[in-house]
């Protein structure tokens, strides 16, 4: 299933290489960052996709996960599960990306390009979710009896996570977020945990050479795996665990925008040691890589195409 942030949905039969559209999400606002932003095939139910979308609630846009069933090559009993209180007029900095564990649907928002919104457990914004497979909320989730904060918030302190990744062998949630100028981080997620933006960050503003934030770490902040500077512009993660790709195994993989690239982070304990980066030769935007259940890796481009990557 192939998701176009102008709200096109479509199946691509990889045998024939033929593509279908299949539906349309309207209310996907495709304006500025958002639109339809990623979609997440249910490990609860083969029949299901998840979806998120930027939704347009009064005057506002907020990021929403939806699902959706797969009948007939058709989508049927669409349903919103949640529409974040993440409104803003700003058209940025959406998320947003879908992983799972085995109970639970997570899910990234971006502070909305309003820095406080990272440390304001009020709103939605600037977090990473975790909801259980009907939207509803887990008893377990860190700010349940915490007064005027978002139930469903798993972690904070985000800018724009555009991707995410839930590792079943270590049991491990990772993200990959947008920093400003410089200073996008690689992130191991843990329940509760303040990631710092804006308070610290190891990018600078855009209109000048000044740090943004009071410091690169702070105490009570999460600092990241590893930070970028200057920037990759990440746009999706993945830990590959298959065996078609002997070198890849066990390593982080982040589609590169702007520095157009396949980033490959060899981990020790958790720990970034090494980095390479690989495909700088298509020149291409990555925007999605994605494991098949035979191990084999696609992945996708700002220009509209789908590779996958040989085993060599």
């Amino acid at each position: 299933m192939i998701t176009q942030r102008n709200g096109e949905i479509g199946i691509l039969r990889l045998s024939s290489g033929q593509y279908r559209k299949i539906s349309h999400i309207n209310q996907a606002v495709a304006s500025g960052q958002g639109g339809l932003l990623d979609v997440a095939h249910s490990p609860f139910n083969p029949n299901q996709f998840y979806f998120t979308y930027s939704k347009k609630v009064g005057s506002a846009v907020e990021t929403t996960l939806a699902r959706a069933e797969l009948a007939n090559d058709k989508l049927v009993n669409w349903q919103d599960l949640i529409v974040t209180k993440s409104g803003s007029d700003s058209g940025r900095h959406f998320g947003s990306r879908i992983t799972f564990d085995n109970n639970h649907v997570y899910f990234s928002v971006g502070d909305r390009g309003e820095r406080d919104n990272g440390q304001n457990l009020a709103t939605h914004a600037g977090s990473i979710l975790r909801v259980l497979p009907d939207g509803s909320i887990p008893q377990d989730n860190p700010f349940i009896n915490t007064d005027n904060a978002r139930k469903e918030i798993w972690s904070y302190g985000h800018r724009n996570p555009q991707g995410l990744h839930y590792d079943v062998t270590s049991q491990t949630l990772w993200s990959i977020e947008h920093g400003p100028r410089g200073g996008d981080e690689i992130n191991r997620i843990v329940k509760g945990s303040n990631y710092g933006w804006p308070v610290t960050s190891h990018g600078k503003e855009y209109w000048g050479p000044i740090a943004v934030g009071e410091a690169t770490e702070k105490e009570g902040v999460v600092s990241p795996t590893k930070v970028y500077v200057p920037s990759i512009a990440p746009g999706s993660l993945i830990l590959y665990r298959g065996k078609t790709y002997p070198k890849l195994t066990g390593k982080l993989l982040a589609g590169a925008l702007k520095l157009t690239h396949i980033n490959v982070v060899t981990l020790d304990n958790n720990q970034a040691i090494d980095e390479s980066r690989i495909l700088a030769d298509l020149r291409e935007r990555i925007r999605d890589i994605e494991v098949m259940p035979n191990g084999e890796i696609l992945f996708s481009t700002d220009s509209g195409k789908i590779y996958r990557l040989l085993a060599n």
